[in-house]
């Protein structure tokens, strides 16, 4: 009898766990940062190499995750655009601080400036992944890709109904019209949250044709026309402000951990 009442009970808690509802995936609460590098005229190999020989290993030895290394495909401001990612923001500025006074790097920048500097312009941005972005990560592919940084500035408070509108349609369209998404993330100019209205991601594509054959039918998809169309009644206008939607094209440098 004793036996046959551990069994029962062992039985359901079995069948407990197996028709309980999976738990969602925790949220991505990392911080990321964009950097964007201008290198001096005649020094965009010079600034690569340093980052292929010595910049990348420095950054993992400091607690930093290097996410991708790309440049524009027109590259006339001879720029380098990569993503970092940390624990969290205190980590982000140690591992800074930390990486700075490393007498390795400083050996290194010495060395790669000797007849002068190599970096003339650096911009940072910060920003927090969004609760419907795929896991972000590196990933290579044997096939080239291509891919595309768009920048999204929404209209007044309207960044939530533009993140809803991504996060039920946009991203299955993206996919349905063979559109790889990367990372999403929202912009952060303080300590305590996303402060700007402003979404940031990132797509692969095959090519740049590729892609534009992609937008092409995406953006002539009902469902998408639909998805718009209610999104903007709702908001009784655009979303996005006038000339709101940016987007570049990258090429994957050698040395980057995704592409």
């Amino acid at each position: 009898m004793k036996h046959a009442i551990l069994l029962n009970i062992a039985t359901a808690l079995f069948l407990t766990a197996a028709t309980a509802p999976a738990a969602e995936p925790a949220k991505d609460a990392r911080c990321y940062e964009l950097r964007v590098y201008y290198a001096a005229d005649g020094k965009l190999d010079t600034l690569n190499a340093r980052f292929r020989e010595h910049t990348l290993k420095l950054f993992e030895k400091h607690g930093m995750t290097n996410i991708g290394y790309w440049m524009p495909a027109e590259n006339s401001d001879h720029k380098l655009y990569y993503i970092l990612a940390f624990p969290d923001r205190a980590a982000r500025d140690a591992s800074w601080k930390a990486f700075g006074a490393d007498p390795e790097w400083k050996a290194v920048a010495a060395a790669t400036e000797k007849d002068g500097r190599i970096v003339t312009k650096v911009e940072s941005t910060i920003l927090h992944a969004t609760d419907f972005s795929p896991e972000i990560k590196p990933a290579a592919k044997k096939e080239p890709r291509v891919f595309e940084l768009r920048t999204y500035t929404s209209t007044g408070v309207n960044l939530p109904r533009l993140l809803a509108r991504f996060r039920d349609h946009t991203l299955a369209l993206f996919k349905k019209h063979g559109m790889t998404s990367f990372g999403y993330w929202t912009v952060d100019t303080g300590l305590n949250g996303p402060v700007e209205n402003t979404l940031v991601y990132l797509l692969a594509h095959k090519s740049q044709e590729s892609a534009a054959a992609s937008f092409t039918a995406f953006r002539a998809d009902p469902a998408w026309i639909a998805a718009k169309a209610a999104s903007e009644q709702a908001a009784g206008g655009s979303l996005t402000i006038p000339d709101g939607v940016k987007s570049l094209f990258l090429i994957p440098t050698d040395y980057s951990p995704t592409k």
